[in-house]
């Protein structure tokens, strides 16, 4: 939603203490730090909401309006392989079955022969509204999904709203892991240490002294944590919790307010978050930004590594070393390396 806020100096500073770096190379607009490079990888997409390497060592990618496609570099005119899913915005394969995230739902598919058959709903009813469920993983026998709230601040009336949820791939068992989410949209787990991390997006209506707040925030996902929402939110401007607090955990990270804080990937060691931004707005966000983390699991440091993208979203490191950013406003994929 778009806000019509003044940035004051102090909340400048304070959002999310994200510190500039130097420009290297550049493309199409966008700049990366001194030592690395951007290139386009793949073109012809259409608002492109998740990536992920399926068996065949290929990239699927589904798209905004309803469809899965399939993608390699240099790629100009992605192959689309299912229509008519209700707005995916995630992805995630286990052996030969792709999961993917959608409006209320969770469906499945095979790959067979280069084709995805097999298409079966696996979990049904979750409910949506201002958001939905959002990025989907597999690991260690199981599926953990993003569920969006369905409003902007309201007590909900479904428990399986503004969580992250464990099922198992047949759909059975389904839980709730951590509370007080508003939009829990990325996911990704740490290497080596197995812990989950999130991308939350902060509420649309507390930019109450003209200050813009709150902040969004990266957040470690333990089991049976209450993050807040949605009583308590990460203040911009102290970086502090604000609201009715107690028993909530802190975030990992905060970052810059209404930057839509989005696609989650681990590479070369760090954090790295997509900011989509806002809709008419270059005020916030459509950047790349890199979170350092603690060995205790919180940011050491949080900076600015790639802007000058429309609306990046999704993000996945590839088999080569690089980092793919997926740019839902221009329908491209560039490779950072």
């Amino acid at each position: 939603m778009l806000r019509r806020v003044r940035l004051s100096a102090a909340a400048a500073v304070a959002a999310a203490a994200v510190v500039a770096m130097p420009a290297g190379g550049t493309t199409q607009g966008i700049r990366v730090p001194a030592g690395f490079r951007v290139e386009t990888f793949a073109r012809g997409l259409s608002q492109p909401t998740a990536m992920a390497y399926g068996p065949d060592n290929r990239i699927y990618v589904t798209q905004n309006g309803g469809t899965l496609a399939r993608i390699r570099r240099g790629t100009h005119r992605p192959v689309v392989l299912v229509r008519g899913l209700r707005v995916p915005l995630g992805l995630a394969w286990h052996g030969h079955t792709l999961f993917v995230s959608e409006q209320g739902r969770l469906e499945r598919f095979t790959l067979r022969a280069g084709r995805l058959v097999a298409r079966h709903v696996v979990v049904r009813g979750l409910p949506f509204g201002e958001h939905q469920q959002d990025n989907v993983v597999f690991h260690r026998g199981r599926l953990y999904w993003g569920s969006g709230s369905t409003c902007d601040a309201c007590r909900e009336r479904d428990a399986r709203s503004a969580t992250v949820l464990s099922l198992r791939p047949d759909g059975s068992d389904l839980r709730v892991i951590a509370r007080g989410l508003r939009n829990p949209y990325g996911l990704a787990f740490q290497p080596g240490t197995g812990r989950l991390y999130a991308t939350v997006n902060g509420q649309d209506d507390l930019d109450k002294t003209g200050d813009p707040e709150p902040a969004d925030m990266a957040v470690w996902i333990r089991r049976g944590a209450f993050y807040g929402w949605p009583r308590c939110w990460p203040d911009a401007r102290t970086l502090r919790p604000r609201g009715s607090c107690p028993g909530v955990t802190r975030p990992a990270a905060y970052l810059e307010p209404h930057s839509s804080a989005d696609g989650l990937a681990f590479w070369r060691g760090d954090l790295y978050v997509a900011e989509w931004g806002q809709y008419l707005s270059h005020r916030f966000g459509r950047r790349v930004v890199r979170i350092r983390l603690r060995p205790n699991g919180t940011a050491r440091r949080v900076s600015v590594f790639a802007s000058g993208f429309a609306h990046p979203l999704a993000l996945l490191a590839d088999q080569r070393g690089g980092l793919l950013v997926a740019d839902w406003g221009r329908g491209a994929v560039y490779r950072i390396s």
